[in-house]
């Protein structure tokens, strides 16, 4: 965008938030909830302010990467992406679209975070994403990504990642 007017903030966190998460390239970093303030600074350059789902996450530097291009491309070369630990992200964060395409890739979206404790997985509380039965079981803490453990459906027999609650 060079020579050309700078776009105002609003466009810049609609496509900010439009970015595709590295791991997850069917959700955007708007549906995941990881954008929080985009604004000026004290200094007037432009800041994004980026929400880690947890500490050490390893697709942070290439979120940051694909916003800085993003920022640039949007006449804010000079903007900067801020990793805010406060307030700290949660599921709760993942939009309503976040969740169904969560679900349309055979991913168990989160369940909702409990204000009075930690979030446990009960068996059958998490539906399977393939046929919707709650007859579904831990089957390892691991999964395709750190976020991420691995349930079993007994109705269906097919194994699903579940994105882990925080």
């Amino acid at each position: 965008m060079s020579g050309v007017a700078a776009l105002a903030v609003p466009e810049v966190r609609t496509r900010v938030e439009a970015v595709p998460d590295p791991e997850l390239p069917f959700l955007t970093l708007g549906d995941l909830g990881v954008i929080g303030a985009v604004a000026p600074g004290d200094d007037g350059r432009l800041d994004v302010e980026l929400i880690p789902t947890y500490v050490g996450c390893p697709a942070l530097a290439a979120m940051a990467s694909a916003i800085q291009d993003v920022l640039a491309d949007c006449g804010h070369p000079d903007a900067r992406v801020r990793q805010v630990l406060t307030p700290a992200w949660t599921t709760d964060r993942i939009t309503a679209a976040g969740r169904a395409a969560l679900a349309a890739h055979g991913i168990a979206p989160p369940l909702p975070v409990r204000e009075d404790g930690p979030v446990l997985v009960r068996l059958g509380e998490v539906p399977c994403p393939h046929c919707g039965s709650r007859a579904t079981r831990p089957h390892s803490a691991f999964g395709p990504s750190r976020c991420q453990s691995m349930l079993h459906c007994t109705a269906c027999h097919e194994l699903f990642p579940h994105l882990t609650a925080l």
